[in-house]
C-alpha cells in the first residue's frame, strides 16, 4: 500500500473537495481517500488542484505525430506521452476519414497498443468515412463511402478497447446503427446535415454521442433546428465540446451548459500533432495545416482540428465559463468515462477506481500526471 499526501490546496474527490488529503493506493487502485491530518512530508499544492485524470475521446495526434500517418504502437505511444504532459490519462487515437485498409490497420494498432500496455489507450475513434460531404470540414471527401457489410464487419470485430464511430446519421440506415450498437460500437453523430427529425430517429436507434457539438453541422434556424437543436433538447446523447475559444463562441458554450444535462457534456480536444510539439505546420492527406496562435487551419482558413490540450480546456471552462475546477473536471473525466462505459474503473477520485490524477498549480497549469501503472502505485 502506498500513500500520496497533498496539502495546502484542493483535492477533488467524488465526495467533495478537500483542502488536503491522503490517497491510499494498492496495485494501481485507490483504496481510501481521507482528509489530511498531518501535513509533514505532504506535497504542498500551493493553492493548486488534484483532479481525476482527464479522458479525451478525440485525439488526432500529438507530439508531432498524426495517427493517420502512424498506425502503429510507437505512434500511439508518442501521442499518449504528449497528452499525458497535460493531464490526460485516457484517450482514443482518432482516425480522420480513411479507406477501409487504414481503418482496419488503425483498429489493429490500437489493439496492439493496449496489449503492449501503452498507458492511457482506451480504444479507437474512427471519425468517418461515412460523413456528409456538405459538412466535411478538413476531411477528404474522396475518402467518403457508404456503410456496407464489409465496413460493418471490420468495425464490429471484437476488440481490446472501445470503438467509437462518427457517422452522419442521414447517410446510414437506422438498422445499421442498431447492428453496430448491438456489437458494442459506440456510434456518434458528426459532420452531418441531419434534420431535427433525423437526429431524433438516430438517437432512438442507438446513437449515443454527438461529435464536437456545433461544429461541422448546420446552425439552429427558427424553422430548422437541425441536429444541434435536437442535441440541446434530447437528454440521451453525450456531446463533445471543443473549448479552445476558437471552435465555439463563449455565449454558445454557455447555452449548451444551460440547456443540456451537465452529465452529458464532455470536453474533447480534437488535437492535432502540434500539441506537445513546437512544429508550425501539419501535413494531412497531402494538404498543409498551419498552426499559429492556438489555431490549426488549412489553406482556405478552415479549422483543422485544434492545438488544444485538456488542461487548457479545463482552464478555459473555469476562466471563460465560470465553472469551478472540480466541476470542469467532471466534463474532462467522469462524463467521458460514462460515455465510454468505463465509470466502473476510471473518471473520478474515489475508492475502487484506478489511481490516476493530474496535479495543477494555482493557475491551473499541469505539474504532474499520475498513472495507475506508475511504480509508486
Amino acid at each position: 500500500m502506498s500513500a500520496f499526501r497533498f496539502s495546502n490546496g484542493h483535492v477533488a474527490t467524488s465526495s467533495g473537495v478537500l483542502d488536503g488529503a491522503e490517497i491510499s493506493v494498492e496495485r494501481g487502485t485507490i483504496r481510501d481517500i481521507s482528509p489530511l491530518t498531518d501535513a509533514s512530508d505532504a506535497v504542498d499544492l500551493g493553492g493548486g488542484w488534484v483532479l481525476p485524470g482527464f479522458i479525451d475521446t478525440q485525439v488526432n495526434g500529438g507530439g508531432g505525430v498524426l495517427f493517420n500517418d502512424s498506425l502503429n504502437v510507437d505512434g500511439i505511444a508518442a501521442i499518449g506521452a504528449a497528452h499525458a504532459r497535460f493531464g490526460t490519462t485516457g484517450f482514443l487515437p482518432t482516425l480522420i476519414s480513411e479507406d477501409m485498409k487504414a481503418i482496419a490497420a488503425a483498429l489493429e494498432a490500437v489493439d496492439a497498443a493496449i496489449e503492449a500496455g501503452i498507458p492511457g489507450v482506451l480504444g479507437a475513434h474512427i471519425e468517418g468515412p461515412v460523413l456528409n460531404p456538405a459538412r466535411k470540414g478538413i476531411h477528404d471527401a474522396a475518402k467518403f463511402r457508404r456503410l456496407d457489410e464489409a465496413l460493418v464487419a471490420v468495425l464490429t470485430k471484437p476488440r481490446r478497447g472501445r470503438v467509437v464511430l462518427t457517422v452522419a446519421p442521414e447517410c446510414v440506415e437506422l438498422a445499421d446503427i442498431r447492428t453496430l450498437t448491438r456489437a458494442g460500437v459506440i456510434v456518434s453523430a458528426g459532420h452531418t446535415d441531419a434534420t431535427f427529425e433525423q437526429a431524433e430517429a438516430a438517437f432512438e436507434a442507438g446513437v449515443s454521442g454527438v461529435t464536437h457539438l456545433f461544429n461541422a453541422m448546420p446552425p439552429i434556424y427558427q424553422r430548422a433546428p437541425g441536429i444541434a437543436g435536437a442535441t440541446l433538447l434530447d437528454p440521451r446523447p453525450w456531446s463533445g465540446l471543443i473549448v479552445d475559444l476558437e471552435h465555439v463562441a463563449v455565449p454558445v458554450l454557455r447555452i449548451a451548459l444551460k440547456m443540456r444535462p451537465f452529465e452529458k457534456l464532455m470536453l474533447v480536444t480534437d488535437a492535432m500533432p502540434s500539441v506537445g510539439s513546437d512544429q508550425p505546420s501539419v501535413t494531412l492527406q497531402g494538404g498543409t495545416i498551419q498552426v499559429a496562435n492556438g489555431r490549426c487551419v488549412d489553406a482556405d482558413g478552415t479549422l483543422a482540428g485544434s492545438d488544444l490540450n485538456m488542461a487548457t480546456a479545463v482552464a478555459n471552462c473555469v476562466e471563460a465559463l465560470g465553472l469551478t475546477p472540480d466541476r470542469a473536471a467532471v466534463l474532462a473525466s467522469a462524463n467521458p468515462a460514462a460515455f465510454l462505459g468505463l465509470s466502473h474503473e476510471r473518471g473520478a477520485l474515489t475508492p475502487g477506481l484506478r489511481a490516476e490524477w493530474v496535479v495543477l498549480d494555482g493557475k491551473l497549469r499541469p505539474v504532474h500526471t499520475h498513472f495507475a501503472e506508475d511504480p509508486a502505485s
